[in-house]
């Protein structure tokens, strides 16, 4: 009976219930939107980023992050290798061999890093074979070749055909020197990568720089980021057999992670104060909604109802509001989400701010169930919580003074 007349006292005003409701629904898809377009675009700022060079997650040698030697390495990749691959969500595994030297090209000679990789696995982990844009990526029969980014063979003056000059130092302390044929000129959008990576076959890398079959890195990848860090420790007691070290994407990219949760932070603050407002422009609503029945309570209590009875329909009220609100909401929410996530939201004039990120020049939202509920449920909670305030005013009621009110 309760709940009859809760549900039929929502609707005694029905022009108070429709601006209530119209409020409550807006702010709800608002927050299922804009929850889930910050989400996806962290989800795509991730794996974009990571997949240029990087991976999902890395092992290394220890120490290697803070002191990356040529010296300091994986002794035996191939094992290691194969216990990656084997694991489920880990869809491809590549060793690296990263040395830092100098490239020349007649009198003009610039630092960078150069990476020895197998062709084939690479392209499983990083787009950089994909982002050549002048002559071709590494394949698995090039021997003497590198592939530079634009801004490092811009430095140099090089074009594709021409020689590059290597001199650097192997893995013991003696002199790697080497003349290599530019096959390719990639752009990643990254500036800090275009200037200063270069690539060339592993093979040829371990024989010029003495690594005896060692690799200092292996990358791997998954089908999401999320199935990678689902193997976080798996990967990790794998590293620990092979005396590695393993680092997820937050350790790969400390940066990254911390202009994330920089954002997130700021954004919180702000769909909290949403929320906040519009919690207490409802309860304020119904508040007062008690204070004008208060005579009515008075009859009720006069025959025969009781003081927590009319409370709990007085919060039924509250309930059925919020949740019929929430839940038209969270309908136009997941509605106009799902058509941009199949359209993309493109910004136009900000191409070059996303590809300094690694980031596409649209940005698809991204729903999962918590996405879309957490923002919503947290006004619904909020009501149901302050729901208190007119359910205690209630119990105080006296019938005389009620209907004298």
């Amino acid at each position: 009976m309760i709940f009859a007349l809760a549900w039929r006292n929502i609707w005694r005003q029905p022009i108070r219930t429709s601006l209530s409701l119209v409020g409550m629904a807006f702010t709800s898809m608002l927050l299922v939107f804009m929850l889930s377009f910050q989400f996806g675009s962290y989800d795509t700022m991730k794996s974009s980023m990571l997949r240029i060079s990087d991976g999902y997650g890395q092992f290394q040698p220890v120490g290697y992050k803070d002191d990356p030697e040529i010296s300091k390495v994986i002794a035996n990749p191939d094992t290691l290798l194969t216990e990656v691959r084997a694991v489920r969500g880990i869809t491809a595994a590549t060793p690296r061999t990263v040395g830092f030297v100098l490239l020349a090209n007649g009198d003009r000679s610039f630092a960078a890093a150069i990476s020895g990789i197998d062709p084939v696995e690479e392209a499983k982990v990083s787009t950089l074979s994909s982002s050549v844009k002048q002559g071709r990526s590494l394949t698995a029969d090039d021997d003497a070749a590198i592939v530079l980014g634009d801004g490092l063979a811009r430095n140099l003056r090089l074009s594709v055909g021409d020689q590059v000059t290597m001199l650097g130092s192997g893995m013991d302390g003696s002199v790697a020197a080497d003349v290599l044929t530019l096959v390719g000129i990639f752009k990643s959008g990254v500036p800090e990568i275009d200037r200063q990576i270069a690539q060339m076959p592993i093979s040829r890398f371990k024989d010029s720089f003495l690594m005896d079959g060692a690799v200092n890195v292996v990358a791997l990848t998954g089908e999401h980021l999320s199935d990678v860090e689902a193997v976080g420790k798996t990967l990790r007691a794998i590293a620990a057999d092979h005396n590695a070290v393993y680092l997820d994407w937050t350790e790969i990219q400390p940066a990254l992670k911390q202009a994330i949760s920089f954002d997130m932070s700021t954004a919180m603050l702000m769909y909290g104060t949403l929320v906040v407002v519009v919690v207490f422009i409802i309860l304020n609503t119904l508040y007062m909604s008690v204070l004008e029945r208060t005579r009515e309570f008075g009859v009720l209590l006069a025959i025969g109802m009781k003081p927590g009875q009319i409370g709990r329909m007085v919060w039924a009220e509250m309930i059925f509001l919020s949740f019929l609100g929430n839940g038209i909401g969270i309908a136009l929410g997941i509605a106009i989400t799902a058509y941009f996530q199949a359209t993309g939201i493109a910004f136009e004039g900000l191409d070059e701010i996303y590809a300094q990120w690694g980031l596409p020049s649209r940005i698809y939202p991204a729903m999962t169930a918590f996405r879309v509920l957490i923002g919503p449920g947290a006004i619904i909670l909020a009501i149901a919580i302050l729901g208190i305030i007119p359910y205690r005013r209630t119990l105080h009621l006296e019938p005389v003074t009620a209907m004298a009110a």
